[in-house]
C-alpha cells in the first residue's frame, strides 16, 4: 500500500510540475510582444498617404507591409533590417510608384512626393535589403522582374527548408503562393516561424502605367486601361507569440471577413485600411463589430489628415468610425511603435 501510495504521489507531483512548466512556457511566449511601427509621411501623425507598416516578431523577424509612397526609398533611415516585403496589391499607393521628397515635406493633407522610377519602391527596397517578397503569384513574378533589373540576376522562388523560408535570405526571392496559400518565414535559430496567409479582398488591382514598358503604357493609356497582375488581397499573419493579425488590404466589407478571417483564422488584431472609395464609417464599424470581431483595431490608409499635433480631428471620417466601433481603435501614428501581446491587447505605445 505504501508503494502504491508513493507511486501515486510521485505521478501527481510529476504531472503538476509538467503542467506548471507548460503554463510558464505558454505565459512566457504570450507575454512577448509583436512590435508594429507605421512609416507615414509626418512623424507623430496619421496622414493622407500613410500605408507603410513594419512588423517585428519576438524572434526578431521584421517585415514591411505595403511600402506605399511615404518612405524616401532604400535610404530611409527608419527601415533598418527588412527580411520580407508584403504587398497587398499593385496600386501605386501600395507598390510605391512615388516616394517622399524628404521626410516631413509638404503637409499632412498633401505630402511632397516625387516619382519613384520604373521599378517601384517595393522592388528597390527588396533588392537593397535582400528581402523575400510575399504576395500573390502573378504580382510576385512582376516584382521579381523589377528586382532582376536592379540586381542583374533572376529573382528565384524563396528556398524552403522544412516548409519555411529561413531569413535573412542570401538574395532577394519571391513567394509562390496564390489566394488561400501560406508562406512561412522563420528567423535563423528560431523554433517557430511566422505564418503569412493570403486572403480575399474586394477591390481592384491595376498596375501604375509608370511601371510598364513604353509600348504597353501607350496602348493601355489610349484606352484608359491597365494590367491586373492577379487578384487584390489581404493577409492573415500568425506570429510566434500567438497574435493573429488580419491585414485587410484595400477592401470593402465581404462575407469572408467572418467565415475565413474570424471563424477559421480567429484573428485577434486588425490593421484596417479605411480608404473612402471602399469603406464608410458605418461599413467599417460593421466589419469590425460584427464580422471580424478582433480584440483591437489599428486604423490606417485613411486618405485624410486624420490628426493634428498627434490628436484625432473630431470632424474627420476616422473619428466617425471610431465613435461607431465597439472595439478599441488605435491610430497608426507615424514613427510610434505599438506593442501587442498574443491576445491582441496593446501593452505599450498605443494612443
Amino acid at each position: 500500500m505504501k508503494t502504491k501510495s508513493f507511486a501515486m504521489s510521485f505521478l501527481q507531483t510529476a504531472l503538476a510540475t509538467a503542467l506548471m512548466l507548460a503554463g510558464a512556457s505558454a505565459t512566457s511566449s504570450w507575454a512577448q510582444t509583436v512590435k508594429i511601427t507605421p512609416l507615414g509621411s509626418h512623424t507623430g501623425e496619421l496622414c493622407d498617404r500613410d500605408r507603410a507598416t513594419i512588423f517585428e516578431d519576438p524572434t526578431g523577424l521584421r517585415f514591411l507591409y505595403d511600402v506605399g509612397q511615404t518612405t524616401t526609398g532604400v535610404d530611409d533611415p527608419r527601415l533598418g533590417n527588412i527580411h520580407a516585403v508584403l504587398v497587398s496589391h499593385a496600386h501605386g499607393d501600395h507598390i510605391g510608384d512615388q516616394k517622399m521628397k524628404a521626410l516631413g515635406s509638404g503637409s499632412c493633407e498633401r505630402p511632397d512626393l516625387v516619382p519613384a522610377g520604373a521599378n517601384s519602391v517595393t522592388a528597390e527596397i527588396a533588392a537593397a535589403k535582400n528581402a523575400a517578397v510575399v504576395t500573390v503569384g502573378d504580382l510576385a513574378v512582376f516584382i521579381g522582374k523589377k528586382i532582376e533589373r536592379l540586381t542583374g540576376k533572376p529573382t528565384p522562388v524563396c528556398p524552403q527548408d522544412g516548409g519555411a523560408t529561413t531569413v535573412s535570405v542570401a538574395a532577394p526571392c519571391r513567394s509562390n503562393i496564390q489566394l488561400g496559400g501560406t508562406h512561412v518565414l522563420k528567423a535563423a535559430g528560431a523554433a517557430q516561424g511566422v505564418e503569412i496567409t493570403i486572403v480575399y479582398a474586394a477591390h481592384a488591382n491595376g498596375l501604375p502605367l509608370s511601371l510598364l514598358g513604353e509600348e504597353e503604357r501607350k496602348s493601355l493609356a489610349a484606352n484608359g486601361l491597365s494590367v491586373e497582375p492577379g487578384p487584390p488581397t489581404g493577409f492573415v499573419v500568425k506570429f510566434t507569440n500567438g497574435l493573429t493579425a488580419y491585414l485587410s488590404g484595400d477592401t470593402g466589407i465581404h462575407t469572408e471577413m467572418k467565415t475565413i478571417v474570424n471563424d477559421f483564422h480567429k484573428a485577434n488584431l486588425t490593421l484596417l485600411n479605411f480608404g473612402p472609395n471602399a469603406m464608410t464609417p458605418l461599413s467599417a464599424a460593421y466589419a469590425v463589430n460584427e464580422l471580424i470581431r478582433p480584440a483591437a483595431v489599428i486604423v490606417t490608409h485613411v486618405n485624410e489628415a486624420a490628426t493634428s499635433d498627434g490628436k484625432l480631428k473630431p470632424n474627420s471620417r476616422t473619428a466617425a468610425f471610431i465613435k461607431l466601433s465597439k472595439r478599441p481603435v488605435h491610430l497608426a501614428l507615424s514613427g510610434r511603435t505599438m506593442e501587442f501581446d498574443g491576445t491582441g491587447k496593446c501593452v505599450a505605445g498605443c494612443n
